[in-house]
């Protein structure tokens, strides 16, 4: 019997699409990434992650379902016992699921939840703390430009020439588990990294590699017009106006250093499957769970309610185990992270158990020109009177918490109008975001590529804006909720028996009991009863 592919999962954390050479960016270097997609992948240039910021993207993404589906849409909502996922169901279906400790994605308070869904978790942490920063303080001191940059800047190296840090040691334990695999199962592995997330830091070889002379100019907030509440005000609490262009073009340069560093780890897990034999017969999928403003818009970071490019389009490259039809290289087609988990369960021949939105992405493989979607999604943010859902801080009173590098944003999600609940529809031209309690936005995507110019409310787009409203209501009408795959029983045995007993022939009781046992329900053994009674009729 053939073995399944094995399913090979890198989940960078906060890393834009366009950080890749092959996207046309003349200042990344990513080589691994752009020579994958040239000879044995298809990267997705309109690939888009369904929110913002972690936790709601990968327990939409591992799922199939949209962050607003079962409520998954905050930082503290992670998937529950009653829940499962692309990884517990490989693992129920016969795979070895290994992944490290590093994935967002299920609730550790329950015993046992997060191992139902691995067979093995690497928790990591054993590495010799890595050295810290060249500049003893980046962040300056409170008041100046910089102190809210997540800006540090170089990292030292160790006696070993290297910055050893938690993403190295998990991805050198994944290539260890490729090289020398626990038993014959087909292996489902996953490898989230922290990098390129926030803060911006990284050692040479990366940190002078990235030329600065090549970096795309910047997306500046003051040629913005009608932009997102939320972008306003973590502005003015990051306070990064004062920043000089040298310093903005150190952050950016540092970020594409951090990507440099992941592509190379990405490598080395190619590297792996290869030395094993189990390239071929692996599908491999290297996406991130969403973006980051690296200085455009005057912003870093992210945030959970704002759905530029920057944040919402992420890189996303698919490489199927032999067999199965690819041409390499880039797609233009409209495609949705809950679209990786269709992909991946088609390839391992595994029939999802429980309702999904994703679409597998396996036709564009073999045909860049094909279509899944002409409209993509993306959500975030709160109702007013939920503050279980926000990250929050009241800025007026908070001032011992002033030093604290993620204070901006926690004071920014403390304004409800700011931080209301959005959803975003992106066609080939057009981009919508729909607010019930907050300004809606309009781009002209081929017009305004960098989304400077929001048309929302103009009489003359009046008509575009109707029709992606009623495409808003459309999408969440069609996926508000879903049905379990299993039946609940309205009438426990003993009141089936109740309800039928007078319709059993003399004689019969034992044969109905088990009939009802059997799981015949009140119609079914209603039927059957009937039956008994026409025997003895007739």
């Amino acid at each position: 019997m053939k073995k399944k592919p094995n399913i090979i999962i890198f989940n960078p954390d906060e890393m834009r699409w366009d950080t890749m050479g092959h996207m046309g960016n003349p200042a990344a270097i990513t080589p691994a990434l752009d020579a994958f997609a040239r000879k044995d992948a298809v990267s997705f240039s309109n690939a888009y992650c369904q929110n913002p910021v972690c936790v709601p993207s990968r327990c939409s993404f591992f799922t199939g379902l949209y962050p607003h589906t079962t409520g998954h849409r905050t930082m503290g909502y992670l998937l529950q016992e009653n829940e499962t996922s692309l990884l517990k169901e490989l693992k129920n279906a016969g795979y070895y699921v290994w992944a490290n400790a590093r994935n967002d994605l299920v609730a550790a308070e329950h015993p046992g939840l997060v191992e139902s869904h691995v067979t093995e978790l690497y928790y990591g942490g054993n590495a010799v703390p890595a050295p810290g920063f060249v500049n003893d303080h980046p962040r300056g001191v409170p008041g100046s430009p910089e102190f809210y940059s997540f800006c540090n800047g170089e990292l030292k190296l160790d006696e070993n020439g290297q910055n050893y840090t938690a993403d190295d040691e998990d991805v050198d334990a994944a290539c260890r588990r490729i090289l020398n695999p626990a038993d014959d199962r087909p292996l489902c592995l996953f490898v989230g990294t922290l990098y390129p997330h926030a803060p911006y830091n990284v050692e040479e070889p990366y940190f002078s590699a990235i030329d600065r002379d090549k970096l795309a100019a910047r997306i500046l907030p003051e040629e913005g017009e009608g932009k997102p509440k939320m972008e306003a005000l973590l502005r003015r609490y990051q306070n990064l106006d004062g920043m000089s262009k040298a310093q903005w073009d150190e952050l950016r340069a540092v970020y594409l250093g951090m990507c440099m560093k992941v592509d190379r780890q990405f490598g080395r897990i190619c590297q792996a499957l290869k030395d094993a034999g189990e390239y071929d017969n692996s599908a491999i999928f290297f996406f991130s769970d969403h973006g980051d403003y690296a200085g455009d818009y005057g912003l870093i970071e992210k945030a959970q309610n704002c759905f530029a490019d920057v944040l919402t389009r992420v890189p996303l490259l698919i490489k199927p185990p032999k067999g199965i039809d690819v041409v390499p290289g880039i797609s233009d087609s409209l495609v949705e992270l809950v679209d990786f988990y269709a992909t991946a369960m088609d390839f391992a021949g595994v029939r999802p158990e429980h309702t999904h939105f994703g679409r597998s992405l396996r036709p564009i493989l073999a045909d860049h020109d094909r279509k899944v979607r002409d409209i993509v999604h993306c959500e975030g943010g709160r109702m007013a009177n939920e503050a279980h859902c926000s990250e929050s801080v009241d800025p007026a009173v908070a001032d011992g918490f002033r030093f604290s590098v993620m204070w901006p944003r926690y004071a920014a999600q403390f304004d409800d109008e700011a931080h209301a609940k959005g959803a975003m529809l992106r066609s080939d031209r057009w981009k919508y975001v729909y607010r019930a309690h907050a300004a809606c936005e309009l781009y002209d995507m081929e017009a305004d590529p960098r989304e400077q110019k929001n048309l929302a409310g103009r009489a003359e787009y009046a008509e575009i804006e109707s029709f992606f409203r009623e495409k808003t209501l459309e999408w969440y009408q069609d996926t508000c909720d879903v049905v379990p795959f299993a039946k609940d029983e309205r009438f426990s045995e003993k009141m089936i028996w109740e309800k039928v007993k007078r319709m059993v022939p003399e004689g019969c009781e034992e044969s109905v009991r088990q009939k009802i046992a059997s799981g015949a329900g009140l119609f079914g053994t209603q039927i059957y009863c009937a039956e008994l009674q026409k025997k003895r009729l007739y």
